[in-house]
């Protein structure tokens, strides 16, 4: 494969390109088995994290998996930086340039923050999630959990539940499962489901009857709402959250559950879903370090 400077998003990734990460990634998951769990392919490189939005799995999984690759990481502290100082995005890369960073990760609350920065820089630059848009290595790793599972994904249904409308995951990961084989459709509430080309579901009944291999939950994104969008939580989990009877009959037809976290306990899910023997969130989790891994490898720095 020609390798890319910078991984922005999904829609720009053939269907090789796809399998190719996908493939990468499973050498590295098993180098997380072994006493020693770093290799030196990106010794002397230097990983900048330049995260303008709060996160916990993404910056920790990316800074892990950058430091099994032996590179050096930096965590730009964005809340005591020259950003709160009015500092803009162009001037702190202008800064961050003369550094020389191999590589930026990026999470930005604007859409289209990342490939800007890309084409200021030298360096190879990784979109760790942006406004709405796209964040392209939750839907490489939701992929690869998966292709675990079911290693043929050609046919496979999965349907996504829960705040589509604000979603950059389900924008990346319904592409990525889609250029994979998957057959995908939405489910949520009318105000949250916007129209597309995805089969569109109201309810779990109708979901149900279609026969999902898997449901994929998502959280309500209330940061990016500026309104409400359904009447209260309690209500939201009674109509589209699993519950302990819906969970009865995930369980019944063997459909797998998933969920890109944060979550809502009470809202997306009851607590007996973690515990739920074909429950994969835990194993999303272990995936995004392998995966982002296989990222980072396969970039090519522009850096002189």
């Amino acid at each position: 494969m020609t390798p890319r400077k910078d991984f922005l998003d999904v829609i720009s990734l053939d269907r090789a390109e796809i399998v190719h990460l996908l493939d990468q990634a499973v050498p590295f998951k098993e180098l997380l088995t072994r006493s020693v769990k770093k290799v030196p392919a990106l010794k002397g490189k230097t990983v900048l994290m330049l995260f303008y939005e709060p996160s916990t799995r993404t910056l920790s999984s990316f800074e892990v998996a950058a430091k099994r690759l032996s590179a050096d990481v930096t965590m730009f502290d964005v809340p005591h930086s020259s950003v709160t100082k009015g500092e803009s995005v162009r001037d702190t890369i202008d800064t961050l340039q003369a550094m020389r960073a191999d590589y930026i990760v990026v999470r930005h609350r604007l859409s289209g923050q990342p490939a800007a920065i890309a084409r200021q820089t030298n360096a190879s630059v990784i979109n760790a999630g942006d406004g709405a848009h796209a964040h392209p290595t939750q839907a490489l790793l939701d992929a690869f959990t998966l292709r675990e599972v079911y290693p043929d994904l050609a046919g496979r249904k999965v349907v996504i539940v829960g705040d589509i409308l604000h979603s950059r995951v389900a924008r990346s990961t319904s592409l990525i499962l889609e250029r994979l084989g998957v057959e995908v459709a939405f489910c949520g509430p009318g105000s949250l489901v916007p129209k597309t080309g995805y089969r569109r579901f109201t309810n779990y009944d109708e979901a149900m009857a279609w026969g999902p291999d898997a449901v994929y939950l998502l959280r309500v994104q209330k940061e990016r709402q500026d309104a409400p969008f359904y009447p209260s939580d309690r209500e939201y989990h009674s109509v589209y959250g699993v519950t302990e009877e819906r969970l009865k009959r995930l369980a019944g037809e063997g459909i797998y559950v998933m969920h890109p976290g944060p979550i809502n306990r009470g809202v997306e899910l009851c607590d007996a879903v973690l515990d739920y023997e074909r429950c994969l969130i835990s194993q999303q989790v272990e995936n995004g370090i392998a995966a982002r891994m296989a990222v980072l490898f396969g970039l090519k720095p522009q850096v002189t």
